[in-house]
């Protein structure tokens, strides 16, 4: 930036030494911090104990997904009426759902050796360790692994930190590669130290298996007081090793002493968590994930826990939470149905918002004016990339409504389609 010179009342040489200060700071948060840069974020992430995993999970939860689809929501018809959705709406979700769960059913799939999994002795659990790995490796040999995916280790508290580490070791060395969009999630996270010493196990393991550096990352599950409070601090103890934060509900709600029957998605005490982690991590491009719905849709009246894991759902998109946890493949129909209908629903609005900040850039950029809304821009970009990620439109539709060329969607950059139209 250059001004005419002129008087004014601060000496050159202090003003230099304190600009130069400013562009190392705004170099440094640029470096650490790289924010959101449109790339694909799953939309749910599935949890199955680790002695359950086969190469063929993710079929095989997608195939039941379509049953409980056809049995209970085989018409728009009664999509419409289980989740009190417009006719014209129901009929272009009930469409996308159906074509979902044929061809990608799963988005995230996480191997749990924790809550999912359960107390086993050590024999045990370093079979499963080993078994689960090689299933794995399998599932990428053949391309049915999710595009996403990871296992859960034990927490890294004193009681468990041995079985923890063991684990992650018989793991990884039996994969000894790393699937694109793989992790690692850390549960019960109390302090920045055990984040720290998940990377530090990185650091060794890396090397030794002959893994690229800074390709094993990790996830920090938020489901104590600690980790509400003192998040930044933890995933800046990862090392740029975090991809994402995920929200447990129950487990915060228990240790803030509420009680079992008051413990809900929507509980006050959950917001203020959200509202915490997005606070924390916003411009960071660490990942938020909202937590499960534990009301299962297993036996009678399925539609009662669809509207309501729907309704969770949807209320955790309305708050920026894109993703969510699904503990069964019943709740793969609400979790798609609600996705869906809400990139459906806002595509009228966002398309002509998009369309105006394009055009005042471009006019702005005429007249010499200060155009300073490209976030916002950048922002309103990233919802018809999510849209399109997750299937609820397809990338001529967001070209359509956008006024976007495809070149400019798939580049990203609400900047560089500024830049490009001057």
């Amino acid at each position: 930036m250059r001004f005419t010179p002129g008087e004014t009342s601060l000496p050159s040489g202090p003003l230099r030494e304190i600009e130069e200060r400013l562009r190392s700071a705004n170099h440094d948060f640029a470096r650490r911090y790289p924010g959101d840069s449109g790339r694909r974020e799953p939309v749910h992430v599935v949890y199955g104990g680790a002695h359950l995993f086969k190469r063929n999970t993710a079929e095989k939860l997608g195939a039941l997904a379509l049953r409980s689809f056809e049995e209970h929501a085989a018409s728009p018809e009664d999509l419409a009426r289980v989740f009190e959705m417009p006719g014209h709406l129901a009929s272009a979700v009930h469409a996308r759902i159906l074509e979902k769960l044929r061809r990608e059913p799963v988005e995230d799939y996480r191997i749990d050796f924790e809550d999912g999994y359960g107390l086993r002795s050590d024999e045990e659990e370093d079979g499963h360790a080993v078994a689960a790995a090689r299933e794995m490796a399998a599932a990428l040999d053949s391309g049915s692994l999710p595009p996403f995916c990871g296992f859960r280790i034990k927490a890294l508290a004193e009681e468990t930190r041995g079985r923890a580490i063991r684990t992650l070791d018989l793991f990884l060395t039996t994969l000894r590669r790393i699937p694109q969009g793989f992790v690692v999630t850390l549960p019960k996270v109390t302090s920045p130290g055990q984040v720290a010493a998940l990377a530090d196990l990185f650091d060794l393991l890396e090397p030794a298996l002959g893994l690229p550096t800074g390709s094993l990352r990790m996830e920090i599950m938020v489901e104590t007081p600690q980790a509400v409070l003192g998040l930044l601090a933890m995933t800046e103890a990862a090392r740029g090793r975090c991809a994402a934060a995920h929200l447990g509900v129950y487990d915060y709600a228990a240790a803030l002493g509420i009680s079992a029957s008051n413990q809900e998605m929507r509980h006050p005490a959950s917001d203020f968590a959200r509202y915490r982690m997005q606070a924390a991590l916003a411009g960071t491009g660490v990942r938020i994930s909202d937590g499960a719905t534990n009301i299962l849709p297993v036996q009678g009246n399925v539609h009662i826990p669809w509207k309501i894991h729907y309704e969770n759902v949807w209320s955790a998109l309305a708050r920026g939470f894109y993703q969510g946890w699904d503990l069964h493949p019943a709740q793969l129909v609400p979790r798609y149905a609600a996705v869906y209908a809400f990139f459906l629903e806002g595509l009228d609005q966002a398309s002509e918002r998009l369309r105006n900040f394009v055009d005042r850039a471009a006019r702005a950029t005429r007249v010499r004016e200060v155009f300073d809304d490209a976030a916002t821009g950048q922002g309103l970009l990233n919802f018809f990339l999510r849209a399109v990620h997750c299937g609820a439109i397809s990338e001529e539709e967001a070209v359509a409504q956008s006024g976007l060329t495809l070149e400019e969607l798939r580049g990203k950059s609400f900047g560089r389609i500024l830049e490009s139209r001057r």
